[in-house]
Parts: structure tokens; C-alpha cells; sequence
């Protein structure tokens, strides 16, 4: 099934810390790679994978679950492992679930997380229903674009695959209990409008973590993708800045 465009992932080759930024739900490396590109413009090497069943059609991701998204996330985290002598986990909505679960899974192996309107728990009533709804109905209308900025668009499918729904919130049970072994360096960054993921995410998340070095920004001028959003430059520069912090990284480097 040919990618749809803009969807491909991305990579870039550069000193000894590392990135890896994972997408959202529905979405593709389309909404992260504008960060990704920024963190590669100083010196840094970046990963951002597409997550099996996206990138394609809807009815790709209906038979993939999160086993499989996070398999894909935890291999290219290994991989960074192997070639960085840091790591640090950045990710947008599900792309934040799956960064915790991998901090949940290494440990002091990754050096910090950035998350950006991560999702934890299930809010509404239709969300609570589709473990029933999703045998009678296959899909829903989608939720890309979530965007304030006007004109500026997200790659994504424009329909919800409810079995892919159903394992999302199967994800939420496994990381929600586990988020006090979170022990990273932490920035979170939320947006105070979301018509995706409810702010209340967040604070379940700060309430949790045992994150002792924790930065919580609240976005005002965004909306859920804020990676390509009105506080898109500033997510970008703030993670620099919380990588630089924790690491050896100089301003301009590269190689290596």
C-alpha cells in the first residue's frame, strides 16, 4: 500500500545524542518532522518512525494494535541506544503514551522526555463505548488536523479505526498504573485547547510521575497538533534548550 505523501519516515545522522520522536494516533511523522528537523539543524541524531498501520489507509491500522506501534518505537529506540551515548523520548498524543511506556521499560537509559498533549486515560462517553460499538461500526470520522494555525494541515487518515481505538485504551491501562516508575527529566508541554486529547491528561500525568525535574508550559495559541501549530517554533526551541540542559550538547555541533 503506497504511503500517503508525507508520511515517510525520517532520519538523520548526527553526534552522540540522540532523538527519538514518536507520532501521534491516526497521524504519521508528517506532524514531528518539522521538530525533527530543527533538533537535526544542531547537531543532533534523529529518529522519527511511522508506526505500523499508519501512513497508508485506515483499514491498515484496523488489524494493528499497540503492541505493535510500541515494538516499533522500541526498536528504534534500541537502535539510537547503540549508536548514542544519550537518548532522549519526545512525542505528540499516543506518540507521548508509547514515550512513557518506553521510560517505563529503560529506565535511566533515557535521558529525558519531552511530551506534548500525551494522552493517559479515556474522557467522554462515546470513547467508553467502543469496546461494544466497535463489532457493529468500523469507523468513525477521523481526528487529524486538530490545528489552530490556518492553512497548516496534519497527515492522517480521515477515518477513527475503532479496533485500533479499543487498543489505545488498552495502552492507557498498562502506562496510567505504571506512571510512577517514570523517573526521567521531564518537560511537558499542553495545550490549553484540545479537541482530542482533554487537558485533565496532563494533570493525571503530573500527579503520577516520580519525575523529580519536571517543566510543565501550557500552550495557549494551539490547538491538539501543536507540533505544527502556532507554539510550534517554541515547542521546538524549549526541547533544545531541556536536551542541552541534560546534556553535552553545544550550540551548532555536528558530526560524529
Amino acid at each position: 500500500m503506497p504511503l500517503m505523501p508525507g508520511a515517510e519516515p525520517y532520519r538523520h545522522d548526527g553526534g552522540e545524542t540522540g532523538v527519538l520522536l514518536c507520532h501521534g494516533f491516526t497521524g504519521s511523522p508528517q506532524s514531528m518532522r518539522p521538530w525533527g528537523e530543527y533538533l537535526a539543524e544542531r547537531g543532533l541524531t534523529v529518529s522519527v518512525p511511522l508506526l505500523p498501520g499508519h501512513g497508508t489507509r485506515w483499514q491498515d491500522m484496523q488489524i494493528t494494535g499497540w503492541q505493535d506501534w510500541y515494538a516499533e518505537v522500541d526498536r528504534e529506540f534500541r537502535a539510537l541506544s547503540e549508536r548514542c551515548s544519550q537518548v532522549f523520548v519526545m512525542g505528540l498524543s499516543m506518540g507521548g503514551t508509547l514515550s512513557l511506556r518506553l521510560a517505563i521499560q529503560h529506565g535511566a537509559a533515557i535521558s529525558g522526555l519531552v511530551l506534548v498533549n500525551p494522552s493517559v486515560k479515556a474522557d467522554g462517553l462515546q470513547i467508553k463505548a467502543v469496546p461494544v460499538v466497535r463489532h457493529l461500526v468500523p469507523s468513525v470520522p477521523g481526528i487529524a488536523s486538530d490545528i489552530a494555525l490556518e492553512g497548516s494541515e496534519e497527515v492522517g487518515y480521515d477515518r477513527t479505526p475503532l479496533h485500533a481505538v479499543y487498543s489505545l485504551t488498552r495502552l492507557w491501562r498498562v502506562v496510567r498504573p505504571a506512571l510512577p516508575q517514570v523517573t526521567q527529566p521531564l518537560l511537558l508541554l499542553h495545550s490549553r485547547v484540545d479537541h482530542v486529547v482533554h487537558p485533565s491528561n496532563s494533570a493525571v500525568l503530573l500527579s503520577k510521575v516520580s519525575s523529580t525535574d519536571v517543566t510543565e508550559k501550557v500552550l495557549e495559541r494551539s490547538y491538539h497538533v501543536a507540533t505544527l501549530d502556532h507554539d510550534a517554533e517554541r515547542i521546538f526551541s524549549e526541547s533544545y534548550a531541556f536536551v542541552q540542559r541534560l546534556s553535552a550538547v553545544k550550540e551548532g555541533t555536528s558530526g560524529g
